[in-house]
Order: C-alpha cells, then structure tokens, then sequence
C-alpha cells in the first residue's frame, strides 16, 4: 500500500493550519483589503479541509484494496465498500459523523457546500444549528463581529479532524 493519500490528507490539512494562521494576521491588519482577505481565508481553509476530508476518503478506500479514482464523497466509499461485500469500522464513524448534523463533520462540509451556493445580495436568515463559517460564507458583507468565534470554530474542526485521522489510521493498521 502506498502513502500517497497519506500524505495527500496530512499535506491538506498543514495547508489549513497555514491558512488559519494567515487569518489571523488579516484580522489583526489594518488594510483596506482587510474583510476581503479575512474571507478569502474563511473559502480557503474550508477548500483545504473538504479537499483533505476527500482524500482520507481514498486513503480508506485504498486500505481496503478498492478503486480509490471512483471514490470523491463519502457516497462513493460506501459504493465501492459494497460492490466488495467489505464493512468497514472507519465508514461506520464517518457515516455518523457526517449524519449527525450537530458533528463538527457535518458542520464543516455543510460550510464547504455553502462556497457554491449564489445568493441574491440579501443576508439570508442561519438555520438551527449551521455554524458561523456557513453563515458568513451564504453573506455578501458579514460585519465581522463574529471573526473570533469563526476562528475558533476553524481551530476546532482541525483538531476534531486530526483526532479523527489518528484514530482511523490506527484502526486500520491494526488490519
């Protein structure tokens, strides 16, 4: 088994911490360009933490010996898991995480996903339970009063997802 996607993950979510520590430099600057830079960071640090969620995805698929090209979102882990007749404990937990809309997983990807939404220019009402980095990515001009507890928010979703990749990698060495 190669480390490609191993290393893949872990490089993805140095390039989130990078992009955190980035963030708070822009909100402790002073520049016009100041709210710009701030969420130009809040995209970026969601794209790296999705992008690094994909490939522990084919990092998991790969350890099960599956076609890892046809694997991008959790749907298609679970695909290729039952074309084999394969359980896997690792799809077990991520199916709950991600199902469970108070999980930081659910959180963050549904932060991601909000990147694509198009709004028409009014601040739309937060649903029960989106976190604030969902919030301000659907916003046009957030006011940034929250900027601290988003920041947070960031932080504590590495951590969760750093935990998570050693819990999963141990499990699966184990096999």
């Amino acid at each position: 088994m190669s480390d490609v996607y191993a290393v893949r993950t872990n490089q993805k979510l140095n390039f989130a911490r990078l992009h955190i520590k980035a963030l708070v430099q822009a909100q402790e600057a002073s520049q016009w360009s100041k709210h710009a830079r701030i969420e130009s960071y809040h995209e970026s640090i969601l794209f790296f933490l999705a992008s690094g969620y994909a490939s522990l995805l084919r990092e998991i698929a790969e350890s099960y010996a599956l076609n890892v090209d046809s694997v991008s979102r959790f749907a298609d882990l679970q695909v290729e898991l039952e074309k084999t007749g394969q359980e896997s404990p690792e799809a077990t937990e991520l199916e709950q995480l991600e199902g469970n809309s108070q999980s930081w997983l659910h959180k963050m990807l549904s932060a991601y996903d909000a990147c694509w939404s198009a709004t028409n220019g009014k601040p739309q009402q937060a649903a029960a339970g989106a976190s604030l980095s969902e919030i301000h990515v659907l916003q046009i001009n957030p006011d940034h009063a929250e900027d601290q507890d988003m920041l947070a928010e960031f932080n504590a979703w590495l951590d969760e997802f750093r935990s998570l990749i050693e819990r999963l990698r141990a499990n699966m060495q184990e096999w």
